[in-house]
């Protein structure tokens, strides 16, 4: 089982968010703050590493889905997803003139969890959105809010296969 995962505003925000309710957290980005674009600074939101891990330990390969393009950028985000114990996945990553609908396509997931994109515009951003009707059906879509976090998703990936 292939679980592909947004990173930022998914599992991972920027530092400055660290405390701050999630209306806050979406106004920080919607108004540029400066830690927003310091991608070596992020941390998780809440228990994403320990909601990964539980589902890596029952057998799903996680892979990440980042909107990072330049390879310092990917590589700052390799690092945070390394230094705070994400468990072991692909980083994905759009190349070229790819869009994240190419990379849900090529790879195919069997669910696919991601924000709703609140603060660049909403559902139209979603990566689940544009992706060709005939893969939209083979791929179960979890969509949370924004900096909500993912820890109330369920525990049991068998469980994650029933959610639509």
């Amino acid at each position: 089982m292939k679980i592909m995962i947004f990173t930022e505003g998914t599992i991972i925000m920027h530092k400055n968010a660290v405390g701050c309710s999630r209306t806050e957290i979406v106004k920080q980005v919607e108004n540029k703050e400066p830690s927003v674009k310091v991608f070596s600074s992020y941390v998780p939101i809440g228990e994403a590493v320990k909601k990964l891990t539980s589902w890596k330990n029952q057998g799903a390969e996680i892979l990440y889905l980042t909107s990072r393009r330049r390879s310092d950028e990917i590589e700052a985000v390799r690092a945070v997803l390394k230094r705070f114990n994400f468990p072991d996945g692909q980083l994905l990553f759009r190349l070229g003139d790819e869009e994240y609908k190419d990379v849900a396509e090529k790879i195919m997931p069997d669910i696919l969890i991601e924000d709703d994109c609140e603060s660049i515009g909403g559902t139209e951003e979603m990566t689940i959105t544009h992706v060709k009707p005939e893969a939209k059906t083979r791929i179960i879509s979890i969509p949370i809010k924004e900096f909500g976090g993912i820890y109330h998703l369920e525990n049991k990936i068998s469980a994650l296969l029933q959610t639509e």
